[in-house]
């Protein structure tokens, strides 16, 4: 079943409305394209599992840890509030990093980017290999899980790259507008590279969607 796009590009991830008189939830995304759309990049059980699995326990955890945090918010108990810090990082950063995943990926990507992303990559990395050579270490060197990034800095005016670890988010942790995400936890890529992560970061070149990155480079400058 084709899957729907869930959020535009450049838009907020935003929580989505439940049943009257309850507290806004957040809900899992569409895909914009089928499971297997990525093969043989990415294989179809993969994506399934990512999406339906992975995503869905941060979505859900997200909910939960948010439902305690209000009611310790109601109550003033500061202390719980406090001790719930980490799991609303940890689920809020996964549910965020990959709602902007599904939409940096495209059975229609690869190749370069055109216009005025390209130039901006050119003047802040030298040339689109060099980037890419750059985004594909950061991403490869990640001590255990995490993710790579291509990020913008709103005060400089230039692209940087950055790794969060975990499911850290990268504009809450670093201040950069996320514009791409290479997920680089075991969970992308182990049922189909094994543990060779370059290998996977080799693959995933080819179905980056740089159509959103310009989107949300675009968006990020106004």
């Amino acid at each position: 079943m084709l899957c729907r796009a869930a959020c535009s590009t450049g838009r907020r991830l935003g929580p989505v409305a439940g049943a009257a008189g309850s507290r806004h939830k957040h809900s899992l995304p569409d895909l914009p394209y089928d499971y297997g759309a990525l093969e043989p990049h990415i294989n179809a059980q993969i994506m399934q599992l990512h999406h339906s699995k992975h995503h869905a326990a941060y979505v859900n955890n997200l909910n939960a840890t948010e439902e305690k945090y209000h009611e310790a918010l109601a109550k003033g108990d500061v202390t719980t509030q406090v001790a719930l810090q980490p799991a609303l990082k940890f689920n809020g950063g996964g549910h965020i990093n990959h709602t902007i995943f599904w939409t940096n990926l495209s059975p229609k990507g690869g190749g370069e980017p055109k216009g005025e992303l390209l130039e901006a990559i050119k003047r802040d990395f030298g040339s689109f290999e060099k980037f890419k050579e750059k985004l594909t270490a950061v991403s490869v060197g990640v001590q255990g899980s995490g993710w790579g990034w291509l990020g913008f800095n709103k005060e400089q005016g230039r692209l940087q790259i950055a790794a969060c670890s975990n499911q850290d988010p990268l504009q809450g942790t670093t201040g950069l507008i996320p514009l791409l995400g290479i997920d680089v936890w075991e969970h992308a890529y182990y049922l189909q590279y094994k543990n060779v992560r370059p290998d996977y970061l080799k693959a995933i070149w080819n179905v980056i969607n740089w159509e959103n990155v310009t989107e949300r480079y675009t968006a990020c400058k106004k």
